[in-house]
């Protein structure tokens, strides 16, 4: 029976980044994954890269700044051995707020804002500049699949863990709905179904958002990011534009609202009155892994060689990068580069 340095439990961002990082490293990897690779959080997300202190708290700073100057290179990487395009934008963000001051941006005059981004309507809002890059979450996870497969990593999809075995006190493998595999170090990073998996109970939840995609009328429409109290709109490459997201606490309801996406698109004309000229090309939702204290669950669990990466809520696509590095770490039994104490399994026990 083949058995595996390492199996990984999902094939979102977060499993894929850490099996290719274990796999660059010399280890053996299985990442099993309950339905398609990438099709779940990381299909659905925006791809903001926030890292500033007006949404992230104070202790996953380290982490996040760290992931996003991480970003170029880890992007780079990603489309040199894939061959694929992940489009990694730098344009930044203009945040619409009624704060009048807010930290870490740069108040932006009307006149400038205009020049920014000439298609954005009037707004009474105050307007802030942030340098902030975003990215193509479903180009980045098909070039890391690929990478993966590249690099040797195996698969087992549509395969859903049921169970981690343990075996003489330590983890010994998985059991799935199919069959059973073997490693001796296993890594949970499910998501929002990471909670349902033994032997250790995990508090995580799945939290609903809802996204609408627009095709622009121009593909240079929009330069920036926009973000408003109302929704926010991200600009792709090709001239796709997001507009979102709910934040929602339905369980595992993935149903699209039809007066929510209404709203989203009617929202979207009154920041950029021109995409009223836009077609609309499609709506989903996505469920993100939801924590208690909204923190990720980084690290060993009171099993022996059962490790845990999860719980990222909005933050998945941007702590991909260093939740590879920290929790390679981890696994190989070497101390990571940053303090993951407050993001230990242990916290809830």
């Amino acid at each position: 029976m083949k058995t595996w340095d390492v199996i990984v439990i999902g094939g979102g961002i977060i499993g894929l980044s850490l099996a290719v990082a274990l796999r660059k490293r010399g280890a053996s990897v299985l990442v099993v994954e309950r339905g398609e690779p990438g099709r779940e959080a990381s299909h659905a997300a925006g791809g903001m890269l926030v890292e500033s202190p007006l949404e992230t708290p104070a202790v996953l700073r380290p982490l996040a700044s760290a992931s996003a100057q991480m970003y170029p290179e880890f992007a780079h990487e990603l489309e040199v051995e894939s061959g694929m395009k992940v489009d990694l934008r730098d344009a930044g963000t203009i945040l619409l707020s009624p704060e009048s001051e807010l930290p870490a941006a740069c108040h932006a005059t009307r006149a400038k804002i205009a020049e920014l981004e000439p298609a954005l309507g009037n707004t009474e809002l105050n307007a802030f500049y942030i340098n902030e890059r975003s990215v193509d979450p479903r180009g980045l996870t098909y070039a890391a699949i690929k990478t993966a497969k590249n690099r040797g990593v195996d698969f087992s999809s549509g395969d859903e863990v049921t169970a981690v075995e343990v075996a003489d006190g330590r983890a010994s493998g998985v059991t799935t709905v199919k069959t059973s595999f073997s490693a001796t170090r296993i890594v949970n990073c499910a998501g929002a179904w990471s909670g349902g998996i033994g032997p250790v109970a995990l508090p995580t939840r799945p939290v609903k958002g809802q996204m609408l995609c627009l095709a622009m009328p121009s593909r240079t429409l929009l330069k920036h990011v926009i973000r408003s109290p109302r929704a926010y709109l991200i600009p792709r490459s090709d001239g796709r534009l997001l507009v979102g997201a709910t934040v929602e606490e339905a369980g595992f309801d993935k149903r699209v609202d039809p007066v929510t996406i209404e709203n989203f698109h009617r929202a979207a004309i009154e920041l950029v009155p021109k995409l009223a000229e836009a077609k609309i090309l499609e709506a989903w939702t996505g469920l993100r892994p939801g924590t208690p204290d909204a923190l990720p669950i980084l690290g060993e669990t009171r099993t022996p060689g059962y490790y845990i990466a999860t719980g990222h809520f909005r933050d998945g696509i941007l702590l991909a990068p260093v939740t590879a590095q920290v929790m390679a770490d981890v696994v190989e039994n070497k101390k990571p580069e940053y303090d993951l104490q407050a993001f230990s399994p242990s916290r809830f026990h």
